[in-house]
C-alpha cells in the first residue's frame, strides 16, 4: 500500500509541476498559495492514514518548493540567495522557467526582472542539474517485496516421487 501511494503522489507531483512549467496563466502568487494548501491537505491525509513513512510526502518536494518559489519575494540579491538555498529539489532550468513565466495577478505584485533572473542563474551555475525541464510522469519506482522466512525447515519437507527429483540429496 505504501509503495502504491508513493507512486501515486509522484505522479501527482510530476503532472502538476509539468503543468506549472508549461502554463503562464498558473504561475502566480495565488497559485502558489493554493498549491501549498492542497499539498498540506495531502500531507495531512497521509498522516491520518498512517502512511507518512511511505515516502509519498517526499515525492512532493519539488512541487512544494515550486509553490514556495511562487510566494517568495523576487527583488533583491538576498531574495535570490533565499531562492537558491530553498529550491534544492528543482533544477536551475525549472527555477528560471517558473520565474520567467511568473505573472502578477494584481497591482501589488511586479514581474520578475531579467536582472534578478540572471542573478539566480549566476548563483546556480555550479549546480550539476540534469538538462531536462519536465519531469517524467511515467517514471515508476521499483516494487519491493519484503522477505518473510518460512517457519518450515528444509529437513521436514517430503518430496513426492512423482516429481522425479531423485537427483536431489538431503545433506
Amino acid at each position: 500500500i505504501q509503495q502504491v501511494f508513493k507512486q501515486l503522489f509522484y505522479m501527482i507531483n510530476a503532472i502538476t509541476l509539468n503543468n506549472l512549467l508549461l502554463r503562464k496563466d498558473v504561475c502566480s502568487w495565488s497559485t502558489g498559495m493554493q498549491l501549498r494548501f492542497n499539498i498540506s491537505q495531502l500531507e495531512e491525509w497521509l498522516r491520518g492514514k498512517n502512511l507518512q513513512q511511505s515516502g509519498a510526502a517526499e515525492t512532493l518536494e519539488p512541487l512544494i518548493q515550486a509553490a514556495q518559489l511562487l510566494q517568495l519575494k523576487k527583488k533583491t540579491s538576498e531574495d535570490a540567495e533565499a531562492i537558491c538555498s530553498l529550491c534544492t529539489a528543482l533544477t536551475t532550468q525549472q527555477i528560471v522557467k517558473i520565474l520567467n513565466l511568473y505573472t502578477p495577478v494584481n497591482e501589488f505584485e511586479e514581474r520578475v526582472t531579467v536582472a534578478f533572473i540572471r542573478n539566480i542563474q549566476k548563483q546556480l551555475q555550479e549546480r550539476n542539474d540534469p538538462p531536462q525541464l519536465l519531469l517524467d510522469f511515467k517514471h515508476t519506482f521499483p516494487v519491493l517485496f519484503p522477505f518473510n522466512p518460512s517457519s518450515i525447515t528444509m529437513d521436514s519437507i517430503h518430496l513426492p516421487a512423482s516429481l522425479n527429483l531423485d537427483f536431489l540429496n538431503k545433506v
